[in-house]
């Protein structure tokens, strides 16, 4: 569970995942209906851009506030978030 967490960002973050929703759903639909390969690929990027940018907000909360506490208690819990960080850079390069 999450140390802590912005009431305004997370609103901002759940209205931005309904959008993607939307996003997604009509690219189904442009799927069946066998629209345009590029406008597909125009849409699949700009879901992939949105779900960047609630990435990059719930990353930069993670090190606001879950990893400064983690690195601030003790060595231990320090290098377990340090490994964390890392792997998670790696996992959102891919």
């Amino acid at each position: 569970k999450a140390v802590a967490v912005d009431a305004d960002i997370k609103e901002a973050n759940l209205k931005r995942l309904r959008r993607i929703e939307g996003q997604v759903r009509g690219l189904h639909v442009m799927v069946e209906e066998d629209r345009y390969c590029a406008d597909i690929m125009t849409q699949i990027a700009a879901v992939h851009s949105a779900l960047q940018s609630v990435g990059r907000e719930i990353m930069r909360n993670h090190l606001k506030h879950c990893a400064a506490q983690a690195i601030r208690k003790n060595k231990q819990t320090a290098d377990a978030m340090y490994d964390e960080l890392i792997e998670m850079m790696y996992k959102l390069r891919r």
